[in-house]
């Protein structure tokens, strides 16, 4: 039951893991508004990496060569496609906003923004903080219908959570009411509404006419994308401590990878759900009290027979797919989906670096630090950083601070910035050059 659960709640939900990085932020959400002065002396994380993260410049110099940028029409779930491994999309040489439309209530002390947008057929739908499913018009951000997907609930109750995928125009809705929801994209008229044992927060994953999910206390649940009906389940370790939210799993190739908050990482049959392999992603050297939160908070990548995870406690490994043998692992941690493109991987750690990775190897290319708070002298309103994606060229990602970056992916160099009409801790998407965001006051807007 998830009230046997403790669960980590903090007004920003993926500002949780990177608030937790530096005392200031922990102070900021209790604060009063008597103003206390600060103790003197050098203030230290208690929550930092154990080591630098450094390029590794023992080895011969890796030349980045990436895939062509490629345009894509749909964007039907968290992460993209079911594998989440989108590689190079494209977007404009100079995008500006096109259009920008209400999505509905954003996120707030009591409840948060967990979908990103999925777009198909023209249209762009969005979840927002009370479990309202929206279709805007991709062309002109004109709302197209809208339904509710949550129960009726009391002021003293919050909706927390739900997010989105689709595929041959149904939508597939989550919910921290304990259902999984068929929604008919064109109209939104329900097709079908079923229960599972505990409430799912993460982006359901669809492929080859199943649906999949995972709970907050740790199932992988199979349901047919056709009726609903539960077609398997697998239970996981159990965990004391979750972040709120969770992880759309990941599925190619008849296998299904899901991300667990007890920091394991597993391989299923998709078919019948079988255990292929299991494999912790904890990096058990460190001993400060980030290891104590071995949740893994961002999607697993399948791509080229590997699979790529980052845990919150300290490491980024590849795994061979079919076998589950690790492969390599470097001391990244984060709670964004590393973005693979050709033969290399980037990501963003919980401390606010860039890092760009030979995925062939594991090898560290290069590390950029980006700016960790909006008041860098006073180390006050830290930033979380949500990306990155590859589009034409650039590195891209958002930030809690109103601002989105380009970053060279051949040398982390920031190339150039954007404001952004609200903070945004959700990554954008892309499809038909358009990048679509949905930021923390609700807002939709397209830039190309």
């Amino acid at each position: 039951m998830t009230s046997l659960r403790r669960i980590v709640l903090f007004p920003v939900l993926l500002a949780l893991v990177a608030g937790l990085s530096g005392c200031d932020t922990i102070t900021d959400v209790f604060s009063t508004s008597e103003k206390k002065e600060k103790l003197p002396g050098t203030r230290i994380s208690v929550l930092a990496l154990e080591r630098e993260l450094r390029p590794n410049i023992e080895s011969v110099d890796t030349r980045i060569i990436l895939p062509r940028p490629e345009d894509t029409s749909t964007w039907p779930g968290a992460g993209g496609l079911s594998h989440h491994a989108m590689h190079h999309v494209m977007i404009g040489e100079a995008p500006r906003q096109a259009w920008s439309s209400s999505a509905g209530e954003g996120s707030s002390l009591r409840n948060r923004v967990f979908a990103e947008p999925v777009v198909a057929d023209g249209r762009i739908y969005t979840m927002d903080a009370d479990g309202e499913v929206s279709a805007f018009d991709t062309k002109n951000g004109k709302r197209l219908w809208r339904v509710e997907t949550a129960p009726e609930v009391d002021e003293d109750n919050a909706f927390l959570g739900g997010a989105l995928c689709i595929e041959d125009k149904r939508l597939f809705a989550t919910s921290g009411a304990a259902q999984v929801l068929a929604l008919d994209a064109v109209t939104g008229k329900e097709i079908w509404r079923v229960p599972v044992e505990t409430p799912v927060r993460a982006a359901p994953t669809v492929n080859a006419g199943r649906v999949f999910v995972v709970t907050v206390d740790n199932q992988v649940v199979a349901l047919s994308a056709e009726t609903g009906r539960k077609l398997w389940a697998f239970a996981g370790s159990p965990a004391p401590t979750i972040l709120l939210g969770g992880t759309a799993p990941a599925v190619d190739g008849g296998v299904v990878v899901a991300a667990l908050s007890s920091g394991e990482l597993v391989a299923l049959r998709s078919d019948n759900g079988t255990v292929l392999w299991n494999e912790t992603v904890v990096a058990v050297r460190r001993t400060e009290a980030a290891a104590s939160l071995p949740d893994i908070a961002a999607r697993a990548v399948i791509d080229k027979g590997r699979v790529y995870a980052v845990g919150q406690s300290g490491i980024l490994v590849a795994i061979d797919l079919r076998t589950g043998r690790r492969l390599w692992d470097v001391p990244v941690a984060g709670i964004f989906e590393p973005w693979i493109a050709g033969d290399f991987l980037f990501a963003i750690t919980i401390d606010s670096e860039a890092v760009g990775i030979d995925a062939r190897s594991g090898r560290i290319l290069w590390v950029t630090q980006l700016p960790r708070y909006k008041d860098e002298e006073e180390k006050e309103g830290r930033i979380v950083w949500a990306g990155p994606a590859l589009a034409s060229d650039r590195l891209i990602l958002v930030g809690s601070n109103g601002e989105a970056l380009s970053l060279s992916p051949y040398s982390g160099a920031v190339l150039g910035k954007i404001e952004l009409r609200a903070g945004a801790t959700l990554s954008p998407v892309f499809a038909n050059s358009t990048m679509y965001l949905l930021d923390d006051d609700g807002d939709l807007t397209a830039y190309r």
